[in-house]
Order: structure tokens, then C-alpha cells, then sequence
């Protein structure tokens, strides 16, 4: 489980106080492990999650947006494939979902 920066600041301010971390642990029933850590780490910035970049570029979505265009009826699996031996580039099947999803792009099953 995964708690706040609020929490993480009371660990810190208790530690500030000159409490010990079983003392703390204790008080606020976490692991003195966890107590350890945050005071370990005080000092580090925390770390992002996501935003990484995108597996296609404005090159491969135009030409992923012409995949499409050619058999609207295509898998994922399939836009993969082609996505794969086309432009030489390996795609999740969750990051080429999103891929569409941001160039408002839909797979059609039905002409």
C-alpha cells in the first residue's frame, strides 16, 4: 500500500522530534522497514510515473493512419504485424490501442 506525502511528512517531522523508529513504527502502525525508508530517502526527489515517450513518431502515426485507412477492419494484432514488418518497430498491442486512441482513430468491423 502505498501512502501520501502527507503521511511521509509526519514520519519525517517525528523523526525531526528525535523519536525512534520503533517508537514511530508503533505510533502510527507501519513497518519500521518503511519508517527507515522514508527517513533513507528524504532528500531524493520523488520519481514520476508515465509520460514516457510514444513508440511512434509523426512519420509512423501518418503511416499507421494509412494502415488503417487500407483495412479499417484490422486487428490490433494485425496493425502490430504490419507496424512490425513495415516500419521495423515493436509495439505493444496497449501502446498501439493508445496511439489510436490519441489520433482519434477507430477500428471499424463493420464496412
Amino acid at each position: 500500500m502505498a501512502y501520501g506525502i502527507a503521511f511521509e511528512e509526519r514520519v519525517l517531522k517525528l523523526y525531526d522530534q528525535g523519536r525512534r523508529t520503533r517508537q514511530i513504527a508503533v505510533q502510527l502502525c507501519v513497518s519500521k522497514s518503511w519508517c527507515r525508508r522514508v527517513r533513507q530517502y528524504r532528500d531524493q526527489p520523488k520519481p514520476k510515473n508515465g509520460g514516457g515517450h510514444f513508440k511512434l513518431d509523426q512519420a509512423g502515426c501518418a503511416a499507421l493512419a494509412g494502415f488503417v485507412d487500407e483495412r479499417p477492419d484490422a486487428t490490433l494484432a494485425e496493425l502490430q504485424r504490419r507496424i512490425r514488418d513495415d516500419l521495423q518497430i515493436h509495439i505493444s498491442i496497449g501502446a498501439l490501442w493508445n496511439t489510436l486512441r490519441r489520433m482519434k482513430l477507430s477500428l471499424k468491423k463493420s464496412p
